[in-house]
């Protein structure tokens, strides 16, 4: 029998690995490891790299490198949609040459957590596999690290917050009913078109990370700052992962 554990390893520091996430590593037959483009090698390395920390020999991983999403025309969910099934298609091309009896425990090492603004188990359900097959193995995410950074209370008292994405703030503006956005998945610095006043930042960008960077204060007056450092950064390492919590001024 065939079974997958979608692992959530947080930022990719080794000290964010759960025990629960360290054994599901240590007892798989096979960890697939994706490879982007060579400007993001260092993704990969950072894998490999904890791998590497709990002794996962060579042999077991799998590497493939990841089908690049079509970005022309207006229908974001098709390209999406697409996407997914060829991301699908490489794992199971990995399967077949590394497992061809179709049976042993496969690993993936998902970014984070996998419930939470990310796709692995929706590529996942491609493979047609049963419930029982797929496993999820909780990590810790982007916006509790974000939040021990600087360190601030994600919510107010007894009030809601909200995760969204840049895409969504982009778009649709700031949405009613809440102080406190979480904002993830945001290449566009969404952030520079918030018109609300007073409303205050807190950024990261490679958090848990030897390269991690910190900024906070008011938005009007380090959005700039912002944008200019996570170029910078982008331009250094040929990729960035960011997120940030905007908070409307008075609340805590």
């Amino acid at each position: 029998m065939l079974e997958l554990f979608l692992i959530g390893i947080g930022t990719g520091n080794p000290d964010h690995i759960t025990r629960e996430a360290e054994n599901a590593i240590l007892g798989a037959d096979l960890v697939l490891l994706p490879h982007k483009e060579d400007n993001k090698a260092e993704l990969a390395q950072v894998r490999l790299a904890l791998l590497q920390h709990l002794g996962v020999g060579g042999y077991k991983v799998a590497h493939f490198d990841m089908p690049l999403r079509r970005q022309t025309g207006d229908d974001y969910d098709n390209q999406v949609d697409e996407w997914h099934d060829a991301i699908a298609r490489r794992w199971q091309a990995s399967l077949a040459a590394h497992l061809p009896s179709g049976t042993g425990r496969v690993a993936l090492l998902v970014w984070g957590d996998p419930a939470l603004y990310d796709s692995t188990l929706r590529i996942a359900s491609r493979l047609g596999l049963p419930p029982a097959q797929v496993r999820v193995v909780p990590g810790i995410t982007s916006m509790q690290v974000l939040c021990s950074a600087h360190g601030i209370a994600l919510n107010e008292i007894g009030a809601p917050f909200l995760v969204t994405t840049g895409r969504q703030l982009r778009d649709h503006g700031w949405p009613a009913g809440v102080d406190t956005l979480i904002v993830m998945l945001d290449g566009q610095r969404s952030y520079e078109q918030v018109s609300e006043q007073d409303v205050e930042i807190y950024w990261g960008a490679y958090l848990g990370m030897a390269q991690q960077i910190l900024l906070r204060g008011r938005l009007a007056d380090v959005a700039a700052q912002i944008s200019a450092r996570r170029a910078q950064a982008r331009q250094a390492h040929g990729w960035i992962m960011d997120i940030y919590l905007l908070r409307r001024s008075g609340r805590r």
